[in-house]
């Protein structure tokens, strides 16, 4: 049976991109390493924040949308995003440093049986850290140290989505059958008497490879906005793969965007019946196709259908600067 392999990457929508490249470079010590934009509005920043050197399953990436109002959480939605860390004195480490920039953030709290820490952004993205503890499973990425975080506390790449729906039958049921998941266990929800949530890994497993499911029937649909995740994309090794996954897609009947290249990676999108949007990644080709992995992120990067207009879109995006 097909599978993807595991996290590729999560994208979120930012009002500010000046202060979420503070943020998640200088307070959360990730490594920008692609600054472009976005290919269907390039007027606008696509900032990409991975591990030292953005490996496939590590990166957060984020749309630059000026104008986005606040969200209103609900259904239908991608509601927390994890990022892994090595162990649990990791996430004692974090509480100090999230505490000195005033980070919004809650107690270390089991979830799944690992140990988590609950945070969110300036814009209320809803965040997480989870401690691998030497779990099995998919491999962490590379620490990166730029930002001045020891390398033993470096955040080493995304951990499990948590999908918030209305009914979690028809999510669980494309996440098992068309993409290969397993339900491994279940935890108890925080938002009172409704149902467990319920874990679902894929391929080798561990903290880089689970879909957490609640179901919320209370919920309004999410009217998404600033700090909102816009889709969860899973991992394709290779184009080869990739090649036969748009069938595979058709053939149980869901909708696709037919194969579309981002030049870093190739990618199909569909909608999950409870209306979330997947993306499906291949691992190839990488950041470093046209930036030297010593410099990943430092000038603005365009694909080479976007290069003749270098000028024009330049003139039209602000610098990013860290704060004092």
């Amino acid at each position: 049976m097909m599978k993807v392999t595991g996290i590729h990457h999560v994208s979120a929508i930012t009002a500010k991109a000046e202060d979420n490249f503070d943020f998640f470079t200088r307070i959360l010590g990730m490594r920008l390493v692609k600054k472009t934009v976005n290919q269907d509005n390039t007027s606008s920043y696509h900032l990409f924040y991975a591990d030292a050197v953005g490996s496939p399953g590590t990166d957060m990436t984020y749309f630059d949308i000026p104008m986005a109002g606040r969200t209103y959480p609900g259904v239908s939605s991608i509601s927390n995003t994890a990022f892994r860390v090595s162990t649990t004195e990791s996430l004692h480490y974090w509480k100090e440093r999230f505490a000195s920039f005033n980070v919004i953030q809650e107690d270390i709290k089991k979830r799944a049986n690992r140990d988590t820490l609950y945070f969110e952004d300036f814009e209320g993205s809803r965040l997480m850290l989870v401690a691998d503890n030497g779990e099995k499973g998919v491999a962490p990425g590379v620490p990166w140290t730029g930002a001045g975080v020891p390398a033993e506390h470096a955040v080493v790449g995304l951990g499990p989505v948590t999908l918030t729906v209305r009914k979690a039958e028809s999510t669980i049921e494309v996440l098992k059958q068309v993409l290969g998941f397993e339900v491994i266990g279940t935890y108890p929800s925080n938002a009172g008497d409704f149902p467990d949530i319920q874990v679902l890994s894929v391929a080798e497993g561990g903290t880089g490879a689970e879909v957490h499911v609640e179901e919320r029937p209370d919920l309004p649909p999410e009217r998404p906005g600033r700090g909102s995740v816009h889709h969860v994309a899973f991992r394709i090794p290779t184009f080869e793969d990739y090649d036969k996954w748009n069938e595979r897609l058709k053939g149980f009947g869901l909708q696709t965007s037919g194969e579309v290249d981002r030049f870093y990676f190739r990618s199909i999108y569909f909608r999950e019946p409870n209306g979330i949007l997947y993306e499906l990644a291949t691992d190839e080709p990488g950041f470093a196709t046209d930036e030297d992995a010593d410099h990943l992120g430092e000038a603005l990067a365009l694909p080479p259908f976007l290069e003749p207009k270098r000028k024009e879109i330049e003139a039209s995006l602000r610098p990013l600067t860290l704060k004092e």
